[in-house]
């Protein structure tokens, strides 16, 4: 071999190198004998010149000549060690090396090595093979894909998982996104509420089509290992492990390999989530690591879906308890409401009505508001209607009742220090021998009520008074009207007189609007005629902002006892004569 031979040798990284003459040691006396020895190198500081195979043999790359027939003629000590197959003299092909064999340059693995091996051509149709190990690097390589890989997937999970406020979407969600990164059957077991487990499963069917399906389990039900990772075990048993998940029936075959990892919650798991896919794939230590990371997301997401839940549960409650009840049905009179809160998500507001029975056949009628908006006040408006409840079997004179709700108010607002108050009108319709009512109203600050006289003319009455819940002895106006047969009495609150609206969209609505609206509307049904009220308002607003509105209507139903039916509710086949006389 020839200085020319080398000129275009890499060791690999980056710098140009020629190959030293041999050393017994490395090279075959043979070879030594036939190849031409390179330039000397000059010496440094009047050190003794190193020679090139001293230089060769601290290349990272192994070096392997061969000849025009493809004999090997020099093999390199880092060769030698990557490749203790190949012997100088013999034929390269036939060591048996991939990739070396076929003489195709690239990457190999070697005695369990990844090798990197290129081609470079020397003159005399010899040539030169690199040979790098590259184990390492690759392993390096892979395990920072693998980490990003992770680290993308635990991305996607948190923003997937971070939007459903449903317990049982944020399940599902959660063996969704499980599968097939982390299983092939994924398997979500909540925490038992009321004595029952609800899980939900994941799976890819034959034709790689993703399915989930859910099931509940009673708490005895539970396999061992479910109930032990419900306590914050982490069983790995894999023999029995799977042979359980096969009898609750989440498994097909016990030819799986599966973990069970709890899922975080506030102070105990929130539920367990089961992995299983082929034996073959066995969980190794970094797999187990990645399900607990993604077992912790889904805890809590779990967590916050099961808080809102719990949370939603108690503002229904609350709100269910809180919002007007329809009034109950009494004799002689038809009743009639209409009630829509400034906050509608709430479903409550300040405003309120109802009636109660009273043993002499009459019914205590109420309509009225309370200062603010919102959850305080409807919390105030609960504990009024409280008040009330009680105080009616006490007393049914409607001023003397109105005295006793305003002392009630007065030790509740003082004992908390909301320093809240009322209006209200309150009174009470006993039917009359005629069929008409007679009406005695209590008037506390409230706006007046409206009648609407068979002739379909509207009257106010001349109610005053003062608000409730202010001082200790108020002054409470009292008046008593009489309804005819067919005739109506109306309550509402300021909400209707004062929302804003109109064509320039800050014009209060009025009494006098709200009059004109009523007059001709005599022979409306009480149920039509609050309707009407609610429309004509939301009409004026053109969707604007408003407060509470109620309405509580009460028609003089006659002797019969029953009202007026509205034309759409008579039922087919009901001639005009009996829909009159209805």
């Amino acid at each position: 071999m020839t200085a020319s031979d080398v000129r275009d040798w890499d060791p690999g990284d980056g710098r140009l190198s020629t190959p030293s003459t041999t050393r017994p040691s490395a090279w075959s006396a043979d070879v030594r004998r036939a190849t031409a020895a390179p330039p000397p190198l000059a010496p440094d500081r009047g050190q003794a010149a190193p020679d090139w195979l001293e230089v060769v043999e601290h290349f990272r790359e192994g070096l392997v000549v061969c000849d025009a027939d493809g004999v090997v003629r020099h093999v390199s000590p880092v060769a030698e060690g990557l490749l203790p197959e190949v012997t100088p003299g013999e034929l390269l092909g036939a060591a048996g090396v991939p990739g070396l064999s076929e003489g195709v340059p690239g990457s190999f693995t070697h005695r369990g090595r990844r090798l990197t091996a290129r081609q470079v051509p020397l003159s005399g149709d010899r040539c030169c093979w690199y040979v790098e190990d590259v184990t390492d690097s690759v392993s390096r390589a892979d395990a920072l894909l693998a980490e990003r890989a992770r680290s993308a997937f635990l991305a996607v999970v948190g923003d997937k998982l971070g939007n459903p406020l449903h317990p049982d979407r944020a399940a599902a969600a959660v063996v969704r996104l499980a599968v097939p990164t982390l299983a092939e059957v994924a398997v979500l077991v909540i925490a038992p509420r009321g004595g029952r487990a609800r899980w939900w499963r994941a799976s890819h069917t034959d034709d790689e089509v993703l399915t989930v399906d859910s099931g509940v389990l009673a708490g005895g039900e539970l396999p061992t290992a479910i109930a032990d990772g419900l306590t914050g075990a982490e069983p790995h048993a894999v023999d029995w492990l799977v042979e359980q998940a096969v009898d609750a029936g989440w498994l097909a075959g016990t030819d799986s390999a599966a973990r069970v990892v709890p899922l975080p919650g506030r102070d105990a798991p929130v539920g367990v989530l089961l992995v299983a896919r082929r034996a073959s794939r066995w969980y190794d230590e970094d797999d187990v690591e990645l399900v607990r990371a993604f077992a912790a997301r889904a805890g809590a997401a779990l967590t916050t879906a099961l808080l809102y839940r719990d949370q939603a549960e108690v503002a229904d409650t609350l709100q269910a308890s809180l919002v007007p009840v329809e009034p109950v049905e009494a004799v002689g009179v038809q009743w009639g409401t209409a009630y829509r809160p400034a906050q509608a998500g709430l479903r409550i507001g300040g405003d309120f009505y109802g009636s109660h029975r009273l043993t002499d056949g009459g019914s205590v009628f109420f309509l009225g508001d309370v200062s603010g908006k919102g959850v305080e006040a409807a919390v105030f408006t609960g504990q009024l209607r409280q008040c009330l409840q009680a105080l009616h079997r006490l007393e049914s004179n409607p001023a003397r009742l109105l005295r006793l709700l305003n002392d009630a108010l007065l030790e509740t607002t003082q004992a908390h220090g909301q320093g809240r108050f009322a209006t209200i009108v309150l009174g009470v319709a006993r039917p009359e021998r005629d069929g008409g009512l007679t009406l005695t109203m209590a008037g506390g600050g409230h706006l007046p009520p409206l009648v609407l006289r068979a002739s379909g003319e509207v009257e106010t009455v001349p109610l005053r008074g003062m608000l409730i819940g202010v001082v200790p002895d108020p002054r409470v106006g009292e008046v008593t009207v009489r309804l005819a047969p067919g005739e109506t009495c109306l309550l509402y609150s300021d909400g209707v007189t004062e929302a804003r609206g109109g064509r320039r969209g800050n014009e209060q609505f009025g009494p006098e609007r709200l009059v004109t609206a009523l007059t001709g509307c005599q022979r409306m049904p009480a149920p039509a005629l609050a309707e009407r009220v609610e429309q004509i308002t939301c009409d004026w607003l053109a969707q604007g902002d408003h407060d509470d509105i109620a309405v509580l209507a009460l028609r003089a139903a006659g002797l019969s006892g029953r009202g007026a039916r509205h034309l759409h509710s008579v039922p087919a086949g009901i001639d005009q004569t009996e829909e009159s006389d209805a």
